[in-house]
């Protein structure tokens, strides 16, 4: 019987690293876009730019759901700093999730709300959600490469073990 097994590479350390501390500054970015930036008001002013007729009504409940959503990336980034100790496999799947669909905010996002925050408080309007947004797709594209790679999550090498039967 063969005794493969999947060692660690100079590669492992860095990607934890690097995903851990890229997670704190994406929990961090998300959580000040979403109580900070993102506010009702904003959302009306969002809504006005985009044409809906009732933006009154509508954004409060808009604003709440944007920020449930908010909430659960930034449960999703969290759980990312758990990389500097663990190189679990459902935490590498959970962390690819939360940053790929995280890297495609400015497409799910619409684009009024990017105008809206711009013109409300400039530059740092949109600063947090481009760090996040931007840096999370560089972050699961790294991970996609090395799992293409190394064949594997963490970037560990598999090592193919001898046949254990040998000399029996």
């Amino acid at each position: 019987m063969k005794n493969n097994r999947y060692v660690n590479t100079r590669t492992t350390k860095r990607l934890q690293v690097t995903i851990a501390i890229c997670s704190i500054i994406f929990t961090i970015g998300t959580a000040l876009h979403n109580f900070v930036i993102i506010n009702t008001p904003l959302i009306e002013t969002m809504m006005q730019m985009a044409g809906a007729s009732n933006s009154e009504e509508e954004a409060a409940s808009f604003t709440s759901g944007f920020r449930i959503v908010g909430c659960v990336y930034i449960v999703g980034n969290a759980l990312g700093i758990l990389a500097f100790k663990s190189q679990s496999t459902l935490l590498w799947w959970i962390i690819l999730v939360v940053n790929f669909t995280q890297g495609l905010g400015f497409i799910m996002i619409p684009s009024s709300m990017w105008v809206a925050a711009l013109n409300e408080y400039g530059l740092w309007g949109i600063l947090p959600s481009a760090i996040t947004d931007g840096g999370a797709i560089l972050i699961a594209g790294l991970m996609i490469y090395t799992m293409i790679k190394y064949g594997s999550t963490w970037g560990k090498k598999l090592i193919k073990g001898s046949d254990s039967s040998e000399g029996y």
